[in-house]
C-alpha cells in the first residue's frame, strides 16, 4: 500500500486552479527546459486528452510557457507568459491534437528550438497532484520524474556503454537510485537514465564522454526542479 503525504493530496503551492492542468503543466515544460543546453528559442507546445479539450480554461497554455520561460509553479508571472515570452524574444504555438489516443489523457508533446538550432522534443505527462513523468525523448519511451537528480545519457546502443557509466558513478560514489536503459532498437539509439537522491557531480560528465560512443549528457539536479 502506498501511503500519501498531505502534499500529495493537496498539490503544490501554485498559480492556476489545477494542480494537474496547471502546476502539472509548469512542471513538465520546466523539467524539458532544464534538458536544454542553451536558451530556448522556439517552442510548439501539442496537447492531447484533456489538455487538448481544457486547456484554454485551466491555464495550460499560459502555465506550459511559463515552464518554458523557466517558472515554477508559484511564480505569479505566469500569468504574464505571453508578453514575457515575446519580450524575451520567445516563439511559442499550440497545436490541439483531439484525435491521437494517449497513454495519459494530460499529454504534451513539448518540440524546442534553442539558440544555435540545438532541436529537441519531449513528451510529459501530469499525473495528478501536480506530478509529472517525462516519458518520451525524440520519439525513444523513457520515464522519469525529475524528483531525483536524473543524468541523461544519449548513446549508440553498444556493449560496455553502460558497465562504462556505472563505473564513473562508482568513481564519484554517486548513490543510485534507479538506472534504465531505453532504446529503439539493438544498436540503434538509446538513453541511459541515471537518477541519485543526492547531487551528482558535474565534473563527472567528462569522464562519461571519454566513450566514444556517448553522443550527449543532460543533468538536471533535483533542488533545480
Amino acid at each position: 500500500m502506498k501511503f500519501l503525504s498531505i502534499f500529495d493530496v493537496i498539490g503544490p503551492n501554485m498559480i492556476g486552479p489545477s494542480s494537474s492542468h496547471t502546476a502539472g503543466a509548469v512542471s513538465m515544460a520546466l523539467l524539458a527546459r532544464k534538458m536544454c543546453p542553451s536558451p530556448v528559442r522556439r517552442v510548439t507546445f501539442t496537447l492531447y486528452g484533456s489538455f487538448a479539450k481544457t486547456y484554454h480554461g485551466h491555464g495550460t497554455d499560459r502555465a506550459l510557457l511559463g515552464g518554458i520561460l523557466g517558472f515554477s509553479t508559484d511564480d505569479p508571472r505566469i500569468r504574464d507568459a505571453f508578453s514575457i515570452a515575446k519580450e524575451r524574444g520567445v516563439e511559442y504555438e499550440y497545436i490541439i491534437d483531439e484525435k491521437t489516443e494517449t497513454a495519459h489523457p494530460n499529454t504534451a508533446d513539448i518540440q524546442i528550438t534553442c539558440e544555435g538550432g540545438y532541436e529537441l522534443t519531449v513528451r510529459g505527462e501530469s499525473i495528478g497532484g501536480g506530478k509529472i513523468k517525462i516519458v518520451r525523448i525524440n520519439q525513444i519511451d523513457v520515464e522519469f520524474t525529475g524528483e531525483y537528480s536524473t543524468l541523461i545519457v544519449r548513446q549508440t546502443d553498444h556493449p560496455g556503454i553502460v558497465a562504462h557509466i556505472t563505473q564513473c558513478l562508482s568513481n564519484e560514489r554517486v548513490n543510485i537510485a534507479f538506472m534504465r536503459l531505453f532504446r529503439e532498437d539493438k544498436g540503434a539509439i538509446a538513453y541511459t537514465v541515471v537518477e541519485s537522491d543526492e547531487p551528482i557531480p558535474e565534473r563527472i560528465l567528462d569522464e562519461i564522454r571519454e566513450n566514444k560512443h556517448v553522443k550527449e549528457l543532460m543533468l538536471i539536479q533535483a533542488q533545480e526542479v
